[in-house]
């Protein structure tokens, strides 16, 4: 039986070594993974890419669409048949619709295929083309929620330290109120009881909604807000609790037993399963909300940021070590989303913004060999911009639909500073709110479109977006 199971793993092994080597050197796969906290855009990223990549007129930034190297591109069955399909028709459809609206949001992992054909490239491409023929890549877009990348930090944490990091940082936050009172009237050393352990968890999880609500980012543990088939489980049945004895049996020691089995039995399947095997990577950001929230959400998103890029492992695989499957993330970009929201003017700063909040995070990617951009897309405009005289003064607007009533509406956003500095020092100060501005935020519905033919939707630097994380490899 020893030598039966040392055959079937060897075989196992050679049959991933081959699958790997033909991989790279026949129809290599692309493994595009696409994050972002709550309102970043996920969905409506990956669904405006997929078209765009369809229907490439609107891509001229895209080296290989421009230049016709491009021959098709088609949809695939995803090679992992225990993941959910990333569901592209029903999306592309509320997004196209006479009607259009936002689709649902990002709630669990799934994955979609894009394959495409090219033709070869330059000399030596020319002549070995008319040989092998067209070559083809395959794009596994791989989507997850940004509140699960998080967890990842907790796999260097131990319950006594989560729960001085969660306490320390609740001190800051609104609607902690509930949750500090049953902390209050709670003796963690006691004997664990369940409705005890339950209602601390129910108050600690409607606090982290809370939270997120107010625009702050880093609200872990993620599936806490996302449970999927995990909903009242006793892995998510946990909270923060100030330091002291662990008895045998009590709610500390219980809580702390927890606190790892979720580490192990959702943290770490997670990270295996999807995140390792990643070759590139986009983290979308609503930044111009938490703009709007304020200094504190600012820098919470700051810290947040850099603590999601101690979940990658940044950097450059050998050759050797791509055929014999290992991956490592060689290529992240920062984006700031709903760049409509703003003309076309404050564009620049967006990005300096962008590029600002995650400067400690580049600075980790870019010494481990990864290569690292910010800017500032919108996967689907949603708006025009139109200038006005208000009061002697040009104020610089988009229009589109409110969200709320469907009716057109012309917005000012008011001005983002040109220094950075100003935004990042009073967050990291730990002003309240900004002293000099106020930063206006509207929610615009999709606008309906009329698409020609060969043409995906309307975006703001999309094509910019799918050229660094892409281009290479077409």
């Amino acid at each position: 039986m020893v030598l039966g199971r040392l055959a079937d793993e060897l075989t196992r092994g050679i049959d991933t070594v081959t699958g790997a080597v033909g991989e790279v050197l026949f129809e290599p796969t692309l493994r595009l993974g696409v994050t972002g906290l709550s309102r970043s855009g996920k969905t409506v990223f990956i669904t405006s890419l997929i078209a765009n990549l369809l229907d490439r007129a609107r891509m001229p930034q895209l080296a290989a669409a421009a230049d016709g190297r491009i021959l098709s591109a088609f949809l695939q069955p995803q090679p992992d048949d225990t993941l959910p399909r990333f569901d592209y028709e029903a999306h592309y459809a509320a997004l196209t619709a006479p009607d259009p609206h936002w689709p649902d949001s990002t709630r669990a992992v799934s994955q979609l295929r894009l394959s495409l054909r090219l033709r070869p490239a330059g000399l030596i491409g020319g002549l070995t083309g008319s040989v092998t023929g067209p070559r083809t890549l395959h794009l596994d877009i791989v989507d997850y929620p940004g509140e699960w990348l998080l967890d990842l930090a907790l796999m260097e944490k131990d319950f006594a330290a989560w729960s001085a990091d969660a306490l320390a940082r609740m001190e800051l936050r609104p609607r902690r109120d509930r949750y500090q009172a049953a902390l209050a009237a709670t003796d963690p050393a006691a004997r664990l009881e369940e409705p005890n352990a339950q209602a601390l968890a129910q108050a600690f999880t409607s606090y982290l909604h809370a939270a997120r609500a107010a625009g702050f980012s880093d609200c872990t543990p993620g599936r806490f807000l996302l449970p999927g088939d995990l909903a009242g489980s006793p892995v998510l049945s946990f909270a923060p609790l100030p330091p002291g004895p662990s008895p045998r049996g009590s709610l500390r020691a219980e809580f702390a037993r927890r606190f790892e089995a979720y580490k192990s039995k959702v943290v770490r399947p997670f990270f295996r399963d999807h995140f390792a095997r990643l070759d590139r990577q986009i983290v979308l950001v609503d930044a111009l909300s938490a703009i709007h929230d304020g200094p504190r959400a600012v820098d919470d998103l700051r810290r947040t940021l850099t603590e999601v890029l101690t979940a990658f492992r940044p950097g450059v695989a050998s050759w050797l070590g791509r055929l014999l499957g290992a991956r490592r993330v060689d290529r992240i970009l920062f984006a700031a989303t709903k760049a409509d929201h703003l003309h076309h003017r404050q564009h620049p700063r967006l990005t300096q913004i962008m590029e600002a909040l995650v400067a400690d995070a580049r600075r980790r990617a870019d010494f481990a060999g990864a290569r690292t951009e910010a800017m500032s897309i919108a996967a689907l405009r949603a708006t025009v911009e139109e200038t006005r005289e208000h009061q002697g003064a040009s104020l610089d607007m988009v229009r589109g639909r409110i969200e709320e009533t469907g009716k057109t509406a012309a917005f000012y956003p008011g001005e983002l500073p040109a220094e950075p500095g100003l935004l990042l020092g009073a967050a990291r100060d730990g002003a309240e709110r900004w002293l000099d501005a106020d930063y206006g935020m509207m929610h615009f519905a999709p606008a309906v479109l009329n698409l020609k033919s060969g043409e995906g939707p309307p975006h703001i630097r999309l094509d910019r977006a799918a050229q660094f994380l892409i281009g290479d490899r077409l």
